[in-house]
């Protein structure tokens, strides 16, 4: 990152979708959303800082070192510590309800996690990003489907076995009879076969479930769900369908 002075002013930039609102009375409205290009890892920043921000020390030893301060934060955090980097602070917070100082820790109603603060250098930074606006897909998209039994993604289907598909607005949600996860028979479009079993995971971004019995052949995934987001569901079922065929 690139620190701003007094003397030079370096503009940072952020790509958004902007998505159209489905809440009452912000119909005309649009909402954004971050486009995150890739998640960053410490390798990839530190490769950073070796290529564009002048570390002249050796690669392997910042990312060894960076990793043993995340991990020493980590366990100071575990002791109830705030940790405050300079340009963000984490630190633990306790939720629910005790009775008193003699009441039991319960993990599951009273669960420990973790808060971040930006700090006063990296809301400065916020004030010198330009927004680059680019039109969301409102429609959803699948990208990836995982065969948990061979462990092979977007090739082969093993009926009886666990799936693991992933997009974006995919989350199976509607009382529309349509609704649902479908393999399409790329040979036969009228050989559909629906998954009618419990779904484990059913989120807009992930789906686990059990791939249903199908005939041989090569199929594709069609999605039909009312899934919007917001909260408020579709009048009528979207189809979202992957790009890819799957075959048994």
């Amino acid at each position: 990152m690139t620190p701003i002075n007094e003397f030079s002013e370096v503009l940072h930039r952020i790509r958004v979708r902007l998505y159209p609102s489905n809440l009452p009375g912000a119909k005309k409205a649009n909402y954004a959303r971050t486009n995150s290009e890739a998640v960053l890892l410490v390798e990839d920043i530190c490769a950073s800082l070796k290529t564009r921000g002048g570390y002249t020390g050796n690669y392997d030893d910042i990312v060894i070192h960076v990793k043993q301060f995340l991990d020493e934060a980590a366990y100071q955090l575990c002791d109830g510590f705030t940790v405050d980097t300079g340009y963000f602070s984490i630190y633990p917070v306790i939720s629910g309800f005790f009775e008193d100082i003699h009441d039991d820790h319960n993990f599951q109603k009273h669960p420990v996690t973790f808060r971040f603060r930006a700090g006063k250098r990296l809301r400065g930074l916020a004030k010198n990003i330009h927004i680059k606006f680019e039109k969301g897909n409102t429609g959803g998209y699948i990208n990836e489907f995982l065969d948990n039994e061979t462990g092979v993604v977007n090739k082969t289907i093993t009926p009886g076995g666990f799936f693991t598909l992933c997009g974006d607005r995919i989350k199976i949600c509607g009382d529309k009879p349509d609704c649902g996860i479908w393999f399409v028979s790329t040979a036969n479009r009228s050989v559909r076969v629906k998954v009618v079993r419990h779904l484990a995971v059913n989120t807009s971004r992930k789906i686990i479930g059990i791939i249903p019995k199908m005939p041989d052949g090569k199929y594709t995934i069609e999605i039909n769900t009312q899934y919007t987001i917001g909260g408020i569901n579709l009048k009528k079922p979207k189809t979202v369908t992957a790009g890819f065929t799957l075959e048994k």
